[in-house]
């Protein structure tokens, strides 16, 4: 099976270039012409990839498409690669998790070394990936109610204040709390709190 780039870049002529080349590298390829059709079809794009990104773009910007990927917790790598490249764009896009970041025009060796290194780390980092998904999943099973129960929870709050906070008697926390453990798989606090925390929701 092909490893699937997908090109997200406003300029036709570049996309079709690109495409082009990857395919005859043996690449799968899928363009966007637009940050906002990438975004609208991300669901579509639900097999492994790799993502070369434009930073201006007409509505979206790329480094706006990085942060929402990143709010819905995708794992796609990006590799941006752009024509505006300038010193704090970079840095901001490094640290927020891009995998590389090239210049227009970029020679195919460098293009091709940083898509491989991309793949790469994206196999290395398939089993978190499939945990991270796997619980955000099942986090997502969780009621409003049940998930308000989950943050005090995981905040050490005691049954008694929590109920409180919510209104509701105490037996009904200790049922929420029950459901709390079926529905994540969990069996004990340290294991929800580890979850929340992996999920980034401590913070």
């Amino acid at each position: 099976m092909s490893d699937l780039v997908y090109i997200v870049d406003d300029d036709a002529h570049f996309r079709a270039a690109v495409g082009r080349l990857l395919k005859l590298r043996g690449y799968e390829v899928t363009e966007y012409q637009s940050a906002d059709e990438f975004l609208e079809r991300v669901s579509e794009a639900a097999k492994p990839g790799c993502v070369l990104l434009d930073i201006k773009m007409p509505g979206l910007s790329g480094p706006e498409l990085q942060s929402q990927l990143s709010e819905i917790g995708s794992s796609l790598p990006i590799i941006f690669l752009t024509g505006y490249a300038d010193v704090p764009t970079t840095v901001r896009a490094i640290k927020r998790g891009a995998y590389d970041f090239l210049t227009k025009p970029v020679s195919e060796q460098a293009l091709i070394e940083s898509i491989t290194g991309a793949f790469a780390r994206l196999e290395t980092e398939r089993p978190k990936n499939e945990w991270m998904n796997s619980a955000r999943s099942r986090l997502d099973t969780l009621t409003p109610r049940e998930r308000e129960v989950f943050e005090y929870v995981v905040r050490g709050v005691m049954n008694k204040e929590t109920a409180h906070k919510l209104g509701i008697t105490e037996r009904t926390i200790k049922a929420h709390r029950q459901r709390l453990f079926e529905k994540l798989g969990a069996k004990t606090v340290a294991e929800l709190v580890s979850i929340a925390e992996r999920l980034g929701l401590m913070s």
